[in-house]
């Protein structure tokens, strides 16, 4: 595995991160979240279907796509505790993972374009690559918990709604799409920490999450010793005494 340049698992890492976070974005702006279908038994009507999102609510009358009810300040009106915690929790991971592919990017670049050693004056104060490519994915585990733990919270508060009330009311592909965006930032997270502990085995300063002092003083190689600094103290204060005829 070639650690010191920018390695097939950090850019597997990257893309599955990106496709993770752009999945979080369409289940925010997506009004499928839940559905709520109302059914009549008169012939002259049909069935009215509510999709309920995080932002807007939307009517629509089976096998038709328009909306004949459009609430777009539904944000405002939530009444519904799931989704009113889906509206901090989602947008709050989304900016958790996007933080995590900031640092993944620049341990990318860090790897790519600065050179094995860093500069003496700021090794006491910068994080190299291996530094944040482990953040980056203690970041995308925790967006990870951020997101799945109040979308899969839906299904459960889905079933007490319908105890509560009566069985209209199901879970749309939002949730799907949230859960799959949570393993994917899940499996982010795990390749980002494989590939540190394959690599962390490499001598330091380069796999240190943090610099503790420059890496000189790492890199420093003590010479051998010669034959005279093995000697004792007192076989060097000895003085040597020759013999003249």
């Amino acid at each position: 595995m070639g650690c010191r340049e920018v390695h097939a698992a950090t850019v597997l890492a990257f893309l599955s991160g990106t496709a993770s976070v752009a999945g979080l974005l369409a289940a925010v702006l997506l009004p499928n979240w839940r559905q709520m279908r109302l059914c009549t038994f008169n012939r002259n009507e049909r069935n009215l279907t509510v999709f309920t999102g995080l932002w807007i609510k939307c009517a629509r009358f089976d096998g038709s796509r328009d909306c004949v009810s459009y609430d777009p300040q539904w944000y405002r009106a939530v009444d519904q505790l799931d989704l009113r915690v889906l509206q901090f929790a989602l947008p709050l991971s989304m900016a958790t993972a996007a933080a995590a592919l900031l640092l993944c990017l620049v341990g990318m670049c860090h790897t790519a374009f600065v050179s094995s050693a860093p500069d003496v004056k700021l090794a006491r104060c910068l994080v190299n690559s291996a530094g944040c490519h482990l953040v980056a994915g203690l970041l995308f585990l925790l967006a990870c918990t951020i997101c799945l733990t109040p979308s899969i919270w839906v299904i459960f508060y889905n079933s007490y709604l319908n105890r509560k009330y009566e069985p209209i009311f199901s879970f749309d592909i939002s949730v799907f799409i949230a859960i799959a965006s949570a393993g994917g930032l899940f499996f982010t997270s795990v390749l980002l920490f494989l590939w540190y502990c394959a690599c962390k085995s490499l001598p330091s300063p380069f796999w240190h999450p943090l610099y503790s002092h420059p890496p000189s003083m790492h890199s420093y190689a003590p010479q051998p010793y010669s034959a005279r600094s093995r000697l004792s103290a007192m076989e060097m204060d000895m003085p040597v005494v020759t013999h003249t005829s």
